[in-house]
């Protein structure tokens, strides 16, 4: 019997996490991974931009900002049809989700429309289907439901103490109210952040605690490694210390054990070890494929030869949580 999710943990509670001796925190990150989901399964997604660039937010990490000279090429919304060949290749490389990116703000009506024309094909090739267009109101976020939209993908990205220094174009509560607005009409959220952006300990620990004390965890948890993008604010930023990501991971699983916790952003610099003991920490979902909207992610050849090294296979689309744990007794789960 899994005890009941917790929605309110004390920051200091987080930060102990954070600290325990390494081998007893992933311990208790697999333990728990393996009451809640197969231990050796991973959910594969791949991420397509549908709308690149020539946004107004300030986002310090983003390639996508107009107020950054990245070198990046902007392009419109995608035509229905590219949308679709793109998914499907998607299908056929292993993909059980579909995610589709837009650099906007929040989408106008009138381009929201053609995205739910989008979901509705993706959905038609037996994709689960996910899309990140920046803030919606519940009008919109049951437009999305309604066309069948799976996931919605909306980041807090940081702690609400340290979100003032990555961005000013919107504020925290900006990001709560689209998550209500999404869990209000029945999608799923797709909630998690960014690691690496010159933030303390306590503030990945501020993150995790913002996420787990939402009215309900989000279903599915990114944790992305800020990839360094020259011409963005953040280009300088030190890259975060394996361990600390490692650790970061295992907290979000110990905190949202029912969650698929992604190993998202940052994976192209990853060597296969750290990966590897990003699964062990409670990992269970990738970004499958070339790109990710704007930045690098291993190739899909890559991502095979090592699920193949690790004995991991590609979970089918269903991914509701285990109500068994595989390969560990209840004892040494309770010790």
């Amino acid at each position: 019997m899994h005890q009941p999710l917790r929605h309110d943990w004390r920051r200091d509670e987080v930060v102990a996490l954070f600290e325990l001796p390494f081998n007893d925190l992933m311990f208790r990150a697999q333990s728990l991974h393996r009451q809640y989901h197969d231990a050796n399964a991973v959910q594969v997604s791949t991420l397509l931009s549908i709308k690149t660039g020539a946004c107004p937010e300030d986002c310090a990490y983003c390639p996508q900002s107009a107020r950054f000279d990245t070198g990046l090429k902007v392009e419109k919304l995608m035509p229905l049809a590219d949308v679709v060949t793109r998914a499907r290749a998607a299908r056929d490389a292993g993909a059980s989700r579909f995610c589709m990116g837009a650099a906007w703000r929040s989408p106008r009506d009138k381009d929201l429309d053609k995205v739910a024309a989008m979901v509705r094909e993706v959905k038609a090739l037996g994709l689960e289907t996910c899309a990140t267009l920046g803030m919606l109101s519940a009008s919109q976020a049951q437009t999305l439901k309604d066309a069948g939209l799976d996931y919605y993908n909306h980041n807090l990205d940081t702690s609400p103490e340290y979100y003032g220094e990555i961005i000013s174009t919107r504020c925290y509560q900006d990001r709560l109210d689209t998550l209500a607005h999404v869990r209000d009409v029945g999608m799923k959220t797709c909630c998690g952040g960014i690691v690496g952006m010159g933030e303390s300990r306590s503030d990945r620990a501020g993150l995790l605690q913002a996420l787990a004390n939402l009215p309900a965890h989000p279903d599915s948890v990114p944790i992305n490694r800020l990839v360094q993008v020259a011409g963005t604010p953040l280009a300088e930023a030190a890259e975060l210390e394996a361990f600390e990501f490692v650790r970061t991971i295992a907290v979000a699983r110990i905190m949202m054990p029912a969650a698929m916790v992604r190993l998202s952003a940052g994976r192209e610099t990853m060597s296969d070890e750290l990966q590897a003991l990003c699964f062990l920490a409670g990992a269970n979902s990738i970004f499958h494929g070339e790109k990710l909207l704007t930045t690098g992610n291993p190739d899909t050849e890559a991502d095979r030869a090592l699920f193949a090294r690790l004995g991991l296979t590609a979970m089918p689309g269903d991914t509701a949580p285990r109500t068994v744990h595989a390969g560990i007794t209840e004892q040494e789960i309770a010790a």
